[in-house]
């Protein structure tokens, strides 16, 4: 991964962050498991669902750096106005297949 030194108050600035997929989320077709994505500095989770034309609904966990950020009951709405950092690895697991959303996403 690229380290770029960012200075935030750049209106130019961005924010590398690496995206790692899990359980629906993952594409078997593509293989995509894992992405490189730069945003603007100051970017939030929601910014980055959006930009992998994802929604709310198909996003059962989010870790950031290993910390669950996700809401406390299920079928609550997950958390998107984390802001995001340079650096940062981002886990988005959709629900566990055969569980409905109600079973531990495997990260």
């Amino acid at each position: 991964m690229t380290n770029h030194s960012i200075d935030h108050n750049s209106h130019d600035a961005t924010v590398t962050i690496e995206v790692r997929f899990f359980n629906k989320l993952y594409d078997p077709k593509t293989k995509r498991m894992k992405e490189q994505v730069e945003l603007p500095a100051g970017s939030r989770i929601r910014d980055l669902v959006e930009l992998l034309k994802l929604t709310r609904e198909d996003i059962y966990l989010i870790m950031i750096n290993g910390k669950d950020i996700s809401p406390g009951r299920v079928g609550d709405p997950v958390n998107l106005v984390s802001e995001l950092e340079d650096g940062d690895v981002v886990a988005l697991s959709g629900p566990v297949p055969m569980s409905g959303g109600y079973g531990s996403a495997i990260i």
